[in-house]
């Protein structure tokens, strides 16, 4: 299992897997006073935490499923990505996209955090691209 550094700054306990095949873990509003968003208004949410990633990896910030479908609330920039050479404050670009004002309470989960490995490329400048049976068919293109 991969050992990552965190600083808590909030008041809450550390984000963690609610089950054992959760591949994300909630994190919470580090807020004095709830924050009401009207309908497409966005604000940036801080949640308290710096990390330290080892090179190799990401932490990607989603939406959480269940805010987004009761109430409209969801991230923008999804996801988001959290580079293993940043140190600041991870902070959520929160988006009302509901019809009504949504109040984000101090202490809310407001978003998950799915760390991810990736890896860095070299481009190789060329002339053509080998041929495969879609080509270049984009939207749609394989069907419904």
């Amino acid at each position: 299992m991969l050992k990552v550094r965190i600083i808590n700054k909030s008041p809450f306990d550390l984000p963690r897997y609610e089950t054992g095949g959760s591949a994300g873990m909630d994190l919470k509003a580090h807020l004095t006073s709830p924050v009401t968003l009207g309908p497409l208004e966005r604000t940036l949410i801080p949640t308290g935490l710096f990390i330290e990633l080892p090179e190799g990896y990401e932490a990607q910030i989603r939406p959480r499923s269940g805010l987004a479908a009761k109430r409209g609330l969801t991230m923008l920039n999804s996801p988001g990505t959290i580079d293993s050479d940043y140190r600041g404050e991870i902070k959520c670009i929160v988006v009302n996209l509901s019809n009504e004002n949504q109040t984000i309470e101090p202490g809310e989960r407001i978003a998950q955090m799915v760390i991810a490995r990736y890896e860095q490329i070299t481009w190789i400048q060329a002339d053509s691209l080998s041929d495969t049976d879609r080509g270049a068919g984009g939207f749609g293109s394989t069907g419904l």
